[in-house]
């Protein structure tokens, strides 16, 4: 309404009118008529609207192909298609350089890095046992392109912000990616993108085990134990007639064709841990059952605490959860009988929790009680919770009957923190840019975000001040830095690039490493 009152104010004032007459346009555009001339006499000379703009590119009156062809339609000229390359007396546009493994000894010794800050992710590739990963994961190659420089290719898109494997290209020859992979050029799109059609969910599955074991003896995972977040989410697909089942996306509010994707998170660290996207309606709700086994598989128990969505599971599973010994904190679906329940509870039943929370809502009124739900064995316990900022009461419902109202509140609240780590990798890793209608690219796709994240995690431990940054501002103030390469034989010599950010990497703890996929050459860090 203020915005109303404005303007009849304005209108009363004389300061303006609801009929305004358009504004005038221009009627002549500088840039066209300071080239007219120079078009007309190129198109007399058999030039064509493309070939112009090259031939202008160089001048004091450069214009677009798109403004060369309107003059040339405004001065009645016939369309003319570009001459081939060789009747124009031009050079034959460069080939990019094949993807081959590096000849360290053929490796210039000086080359300009526009990616030289994507090697800073080498010393924790070493750290985690990369090539031992992709070995116990049975990752194939091919005769010219080994295994692991597949994998690191399409890892060093992650770590760049590259949105999808289609746009390689912008950095295919740049040396720094190459070395990275340990090749001379990254591989071309249809390569990386058929890359995931010669595996199968067996081998994630492996990848994730050994990385998994890796994460835990860098102390990347802190909770041994297993208290940990579960959540899906719905990468859409954009694509048409598509064999994908639909899924709700929340970004859309809507149900769509999309591929279901899993995700955990040690709720220490916060560092996702395990990710598959090879799921279906038929099995989704037994993914929790699947993960707890490959829990049990990286530390030889089953896990202590699954923190997750009401929709991700059902109450059948939930009880064989129990029978397991997991715990387990979700939300109750809400039916007219519950609501009806909560209704009818008498005034006296409520009663306060103080909560360890800044801002408002921190003395909720709850209701601590057991319950039987539906195909659940045995009754469960519920805590009916008003007061948390929401018109209807939250309904939790868990087997960890020892634990305080307030921790079981609050251990839910921080549940939370997987939805922000899955937007950081939607926004850094590019997981939302869905490469294929087939399940099977995304789940390559989403695993590969998960030694993306981990990779991440691990390097911001050496930046000082950086324990807590999110992957894109390391990716955007470190990895992108740009600098020398040097070959010095059995040593090669990263130079960095002054930036503001680079007392940061002067103070860092950046180790002098071997690298395997190097044969064995060292790699060492120098700044500007």
């Amino acid at each position: 309404m203020a915005t109303l009152y404005s303007a009849v104010r304005d209108f009363r004032a004389g300061k303006t009118g609801f009929f305004a007459l358009p504004r005038p346009r221009p009627t002549t555009a500088p840039g066209k008529e300071a080239a007219r001339e120079a078009i007309i006499e190129l198109r007399k000379e058999g030039y064509s609207a493309t070939e112009i703009s090259e031939a202008l590119a160089g001048t004091d009156t450069p214009l677009n192909r798109t403004g060369v062809a309107e003059v040339i339609h405004e001065e009645g000229f016939a369309r003319m298609w570009p001459r081939p390359i060789e009747a124009r007396g031009a050079a034959r546009r460069a080939h990019p350089p094949r993807a081959e493994v590096l000849d360290f000894a053929a490796m210039p010794e000086r080359q300009e890095s526009k990616m030289a800050g994507l090697l800073l992710c080498v010393p924790e590739l070493v750290a985690l046992g990369f090539e031992s990963l992709v070995e116990k994961a049975g990752y194939p190659g091919t005769s010219v392109i080994p295994a692991h420089s597949y994998v690191l290719s399409l890892l060093a898109l992650k770590l760049t912000q590259t949105r999808r494997v289609s746009h390689v290209d912008d950095l295919a020859a740049d040396p720094g990616a190459a070395l990275f992979a340990s090749l001379v050029a990254l591989p071309k799109t249809t390569a990386l993108t058929t890359y995931s059609y010669r595996l199968s969910h067996a081998r994630q599955q492996g990848f994730l085990a050994a990385l998994g074991a890796a994460m835990l003896e860098a102390n990347l995972i802190a909770d041994r134990g297993g208290d940990l977040d579960l959540d899906f989410h719905a990468i859409m697909h954009y694509g048409e007639d598509v064999a994908l089942e639909k899924h709700y996306v929340p970004k859309r509010s809507q149900r769509t064709r999309s591929v279901l994707s899993f995700f955990a998170q040690d709720a220490s660290t916060r560092t996702i841990v395990y990710a598959n996207a090879d799921l279906t309606k038929a099995n989704q709700a037994n993914e929790v059952l699947e993960f707890s086994k490959h829990w049990r598989t990286l530390t030889g128990e089953w896990p202590k605490l699954l923190v997750m969505d009401q929709k991700v599971t059902t109450h059948a599973v939930l009880g064989e959860l129990d029978a397991l010994g997991i715990g387990f904190i979700t939300l109750r679906m809400r039916s007219p009988s519950l609501n009806r329940h909560i209704a009818g509870i008498p005034a006296q039943r409520w009663h306060k929790v103080r909560l360890d929370r800044e801002g408002a809502y921190r003395t909720p009124e709850v209701v601590d009680e057991e319950v039987a739900i539906t195909n659940y064995p045995g009754t469960v316990r519920q805590l009916v919770v008003r007061g948390l900022g929401r018109e209807e009461p939250t309904v939790i419902i868990t087997n960890r009957r020892n634990s305080t109202t307030k921790l079981v509140i609050e251990r839910y609240a921080s549940r939370m923190t997987i939805e922000q780590r899955l937007a950081e990798s939607i926004r850094s890793f590019g997981i939302d840019a869905l490469c294929g209608a087939v399940p099977l690219n995304v789940d390559l796709d989403v695993v590969l975000s998960v030694l993306a994240g981990a990779v991440c995690a691990s390097l911001r431990r050496r930046l000082t001040g950086y324990h807590g940054a999110v992957p894109d501002t390391i990716q955007r103030r470190f990895l992108s830095t740009g600098g020398v390469i040097v070959n010095g034989g059995d040593t090669v010599t990263v130079r960095l690039k002054r930036r503001t950010y680079s007392p940061v990497l002067r103070q860092a703890d950046l180790p002098e490493v071997r690298v395997p996929w190097w044969g064995g050459r060292r790699l060492r860090f120098e700044f500007d």
